[in-house]
């Protein structure tokens, strides 16, 4: 069964769509950028993640599913294809990071579904900083806090599913165009400098024309290049 998708695709990147901190299949804390169903395929993934610690990608059509299990605990986010493999990784790893240093592990382990949804804000804060800003990549590079992404493993979500339970994934891209607009302010902004420029440029042309043709005209009338005329 093929995949409905909206017709209108914002250009470029949407970046980190939705993320979640889970025990094991137990969510304890999530936050989307946008509206959908894709928490069906979340957690069918969270029921088929082994007890071991792990780091998996899952891809299924335009979407990624990226997962870190570690200590029971799984920190996963869903972004799209464009957005590559790298920043989801290390968005989860700073993730990991932030959580163990909120939670203890008594409140972890004893916490019910959404017991600890506190945590929403700052999945949500970090979502919005590792998908619009454009040095993550590098400082985290830089200071070696990213994992090969090399070495993560990549399946298709449908050795996940069921055969014949293929879920149809809905994402409401009008949700998303927070990160389009930002990218188009960004892109207006260049194009304004552009035609500043190129009008400054144009002004400077016609001025300087202006001026060689006064120039011109008073040589004429002067008897140029001795000016004999108007010396007299």
């Amino acid at each position: 069964m093929s995949l409905p998708f909206p017709s209108s695709t914002p250009p470029g990147s949407s970046g980190i769509i939705y993320a979640l901190v889970a025990r094991r299949s137990v969510i304890l804390a999530e936050h989307s950028n946008t509206t959908g169903n894709f928490q069906q395929i979340t957690q069918a993934i969270l029921e088929k993640i082994p007890p071991a610690d792990s780091k998996l990608t899952y891809v299924y059509d335009r979407y990624l599913f990226h997962y870190i299990s570690e200590g029971g605990v799984v920190y996963l986010c869903m972004s799209d294809d464009k957005f590559g493999r790298r920043i989801p990784f290390a968005f989860l790893q700073d993730l990991m990071e932030r959580f163990i240093a909120a939670f203890t592990d008594a409140e972890i382990d004893g916490a019910p579904a959404y017991g600890l949804n506190s945590f929403a804000r700052t999945i949500a804060r970090q979502m919005d900083y590792y998908s619009r800003s454009p040095q993550v990549d590098a400082i985290r590079q830089a200071q070696g806090e990213i994992s090969q992404v090399k070495d993560v493993m990549v399946q298709n979500i449908e050795r996940v599913l069921e055969r014949g339970d293929r879920i149809d994934i809905l994402v409401d891209k009008t949700n998303t165009l927070n990160n389009a607009a930002f990218a188009f302010r960004k892109r207006s902004t260049a194009l304004k400098r552009q035609f500043w420029w190129r009008n400054q440029k144009l002004m400077a042309i016609v001025v300087f024309a202006m001026l060689v043709f006064v120039y011109l005209l008073i040589s004429s009338a002067c008897g140029f290049p001795t000016w004999s005329k108007c010396r007299n």
